[in-house]
């Protein structure tokens, strides 16, 4: 019916209104309103949670009892329990904002007049830390690692920067014209942890151990206090689980290219191991760090991932359930990835 839409749609006919949501839903097909009056049984799906997309409707049986188990057992949570997800800063220029240290020395722009950033993009966040190391090697790649950010008395090599900007014409762009002053970028907080939200394979939560702001090609997770010493020790590599996958594909979205795509209200409710449930297991973890780094520095997620599950499962979930999830999740990856190479649009 819409042969030009960028998503894949689905008409939904509503009779009824309840103030309680029924739990379930009964779906049947036709090819038009004729045969409404005719229509055969039907698949009835249950959801977890009534909040759910339709996109769960692809599990397995076996996925959706063992996700309902884990859920009412208190082992996932979603990752709200362990804190907020937050938007980066908007530069309104990049290219003049964002500097690398060759270009920072070409200025003489001095470090109180810069803060030190999570480079644009997300490439480099595909580890379980953002170390002081990992940030040198970016910088030696010529990688922007400072963000302009002049202090309240700007050195005469930064007025002299931002002079030039507005000769170019930096000041121009959109962002910029609305704030005063205009080469000031309103930055958050340095995040306990960086969450890509743009991923060929799945999202990935870092540690920022440096103290980097994030611009806003990711998202930056603040920790409770409760929970800000557990997690920043271990989410990162509790989250590379079958289930967590599982959970990034079904509330994240599908886009054209096949990326996955997570906002912050999506990311709210990303499953992931529950504290108790990561203490319990933290030391095991902590002591597969460096095998489930070097796995992914050879981009063998899935090779990361079976270690975790491990760890994780072997207690908890059946063989049969643990391969059910994992299955469901290569299905729903492989759609969106399939999607990719037919250009298809976002859902």
């Amino acid at each position: 019916m819409f042969p030009d839409a960028e998503a894949d749609t689905v008409l939904v006919k509503a009779d009824g209104w309840k103030q309680a949501p029924a739990g379930s839903a009964v779906l049947r097909q036709t090819r038009n309103a004729s045969t409404l009056a005719a229509l055969e049984t039907g698949t009835t799906w249950s959801p977890i949670d009534t909040t759910d997309r339709w996109t769960a409707l692809a599990l397995s049986p076996v996925t959706t009892a063992a996700m309902a188990r884990l859920s009412g057992s208190s082992a996932f949570v979603p990752l709200e329990t362990y804190g907020d997800t937050s938007l980066g800063a908007v530069t309104g220029g990049n290219r003049y904002f964002a500097l690398s240290p060759a270009r920072v020395r070409e200025l003489g722009i001095p470090n109180r007049d810069l803060l030190r950033i999570s480079p644009p993009g997300s490439s480099h966040l595909r580890g379980l830390a953002r170390t002081r190391s990992a940030m040198d090697r970016l910088g030696r790649k010529e990688q922007p690692i400072w963000l302009l950010y002049p202090s309240k008395k700007p050195a005469a090599a930064t007025l002299r920067y931002i002079a030039e900007g507005h000769r170019t014409g930096a000041d121009q762009a959109y962002k910029c014209r609305v704030r005063k002053p205009w080469w000031r970028v309103p930055v958050l907080q340095a995040p306990d942890l960086f969450l890509t939200y743009m991923n060929a394979d799945t999202a990935r939560l870092t540690t920022n151990t440096v103290g980097a702001r994030h611009l806003n090609s990711v998202h930056g997770v603040y920790l409770t206090d409760d929970h800000r010493e557990l997690a920043r020790d271990v989410l990162p590599i509790a989250s590379l689980n079958s289930m967590t996958l599982l959970s990034a594909e079904l509330v994240g979205r599908s886009y054209g290219g096949g990326i996955l795509k997570i906002e912050p209200r999506e990311a709210d409710r990303w499953w992931m191991p529950a504290p108790a449930f990561l203490a319990q297991h933290r030391d095991a973890l902590a002591a597969l760090k460096p095998r489930v780094q070097r796995l992914l520095q050879s981009r063998n997620l899935l090779g990361a991932v079976e270690l975790v599950d491990e760890v994780l499962f072997h207690k908890v979930l059946a063989t049969d359930e643990l391969a059910a999830i994992a299955a469901d999740h290569g299905a729903l990856t492989t759609r969106r990835t399939v999607r990719r190479r037919s250009g298809g649009g976002a859902v």
